[in-house]
């Protein structure tokens, strides 16, 4: 049967079956449960266009922080072209069916524009009905939607193949990729490319993340290693166990409450676990801590005078100091002479003055803080820039507001420095717009990074209330930023 004969018998059988009249046949099992599904979201056959639709700006936002954005090449390179020469559209959806990315054929995305197939636009089943990317998110698995098998009539013209993309790490959805064109260009292997190219997709995202696994054991180990010979265990921030010491028995991934001290181990056992920087240190009750190596803390943000502690005992850094162990901090696994000097000096920098330095700055600070070759920071450490980092990545931006109090290293003109310093203050203005709460825009205006913003105080003004005791300071700073 060509596609033209099998689209005309699926109209058909469309119109009996939701007019009501005895049908010859059935939708197929798995179209038959999603017109249920949609019809019982109140979807309308006859609907003219997908009811939510998102700016732009908002688009761009999204894209920027979405996992998928990391695989965009994988993908572009397995369906892109394929999609161009086929007269064929390439879709990526996130997990609620909002497409962020649309590429290929120029001719089918302004023909997909007139159904608002394009990029802010939510296709998910119970806004639109069935079509491919929202009826693969729905069942969790890759599907293909020809013609009529659509709910909303208007689709008729279409078909498309898309199948789902789960995270490797919690196996939670993270979006689908699609592939769709007009009837005519229909083929058979459309289901098995978006399968191939999903696939492809999550292995990437397995590849990135057993890498920021290997960084996170390199960064965290030390808190294992000082339990001694007692049990204990490395967990991530989603509690995928990293690193064991002898246990009796534990399963791959722990589950932990936020803000839990104590979590079930699955076999009626207790376990301990402290927060890091990074995910979890789990050990035994009764264990004790072995610390064996010193503290050093670093205050790094700010315009005040960068300082560490080592010990209890405070020591104010030299600018330049203080950019050696900045840089150390964000190297964990750490840097040779000539990598140190790249990133403090550029090409114009000398080895042997670095290394003066270090040598200076080990004297300074002790014995047991710094190693050599490569240099690296061997102390328990902790610093309020990679704390800022780590709450930012893992949501918290609460927590990331009380600990930001401006800019990395405010007067330091080393290369790597400004890029990490831009960086972060990038990052944390942009979750403090997203968050569109007013405590969080008011918390980042009073940091020298947002007090001259005038987005920030724009945002700020539209998110208080007339009666907020804060409107008039917010108004009177505005009007001089707009001045």
């Amino acid at each position: 049967m060509d596609q033209r004969e099998q689209a005309r018998r699926l109209s058909e059988l469309y119109d009996e079956v939701l007019g009501g009249m005895r049908a010859p046949g059935a939708p197929r099992p798995l179209v038959a449960a999603s017109w249920e599904r949609s019809l019982a979201a109140a979807v309308d056959p006859e609907l003219d266009q997908p009811p939510v639709v998102v700016d732009h700006e908002m688009v761009e936002t999204l894209r920027e922080s979405h996992p998928l954005r990391a695989v965009l090449p994988v993908l572009r390179q397995t369906l892109t072209t394929i999609a161009d020469e086929a007269s064929h559209i390439m879709i990526i959806t996130d997990a609620q069916g909002m497409i962020l990315w649309r590429e290929g054929s120029a001719e089918v995305k302004r023909q997909a524009d007139r159904i608002a197939l394009s990029e802010g636009a939510v296709w998910s089943e119970d806004q639109i009905g069935t079509n491919g990317m929202g009826t693969a998110l729905a069942v969790g698995e890759p599907v293909q939607i020809h013609s009529a098998e659509h709910l909303v009539r208007r689709i008729h013209e279409w078909t498309c193949a898309a199948a789902p993309v789960h995270d490797p790490d919690t196996g939670k959805l993270l979006g689908a990729v699609d592939v769709s064109g007009p009837l005519r260009t229909v083929h058979p292997a459309m289901v098995a490319l978006v399968t191939a190219a999903a696939q492809l997709a999550e292995g990437q995202l397995r590849v990135r993340m057993a890498a920021a696994d290997e960084m996170l054991r390199a960064r965290n180990m030390r808190h294992l290693m000082a339990l001694g010979d007692a049990p204990g265990a490395l967990l991530t921030p989603t509690g995928r166990v990293l690193a064991v010491q002898p246990l009796e028995w534990l399963p791959n991934r722990l589950v932990v409450p936020e803000g839990a001290d104590r979590i079930d181990l699955g076999d009626g056992r207790e376990g301990l676990v402290e927060r890091l920087d990074e995910g979890y240190l789990l050990r035994m009750p009764g264990t004790p801590v072995r610390r064996s190596r010193p503290s050093l803390q670093l205050k790094l943000l700010g315009s005040g005078q960068p300082t560490a502690i080592v010990g209890g005992r405070e020591i104010a850094l030299t600018l330049r100091r203080a950019e050696v162990l900045a840089l150390l901090l964000l190297h964990p696994s750490g840097l040779t002479a000539e990598q140190l000097m790249l990133q403090l000096y550029g090409d114009e920098g000398n080895p042997t003055t670095v290394r003066a330095e270090m040598h200076r700055l080990r004297n300074l600070l002790g014995g047991g803080v710094l190693d050599t070759k490569p240099y690296r920071i061997i102390a328990d450490v902790t610093g309020d820039v990679t704390q800022v980092q780590a709450a930012l990545r893992n949501g918290n931006l609460d927590t990331a507001l009380n600990l930001y109090v401006g800019p990395l290293l405010t007067r330091s003109d080393a290369p790597a420095l400004r890029a990490e310093r831009d960086e972060l203050d990038a990052t944390i203005r942009r979750a403090a717009l997203d968050a569109r709460s007013s405590d969080a825009l008011w918390q980042f205006a009073q940091t020298p990074t947002g007090a001259e913003d005038l987005e920030i105080f724009e945002s700020l003004a539209a998110a208080l209330t007339p009666d907020d005791p804060r409107h008039a300071a917010v108004a009177a700073r505005l009007d001089r930023l707009e001045r």
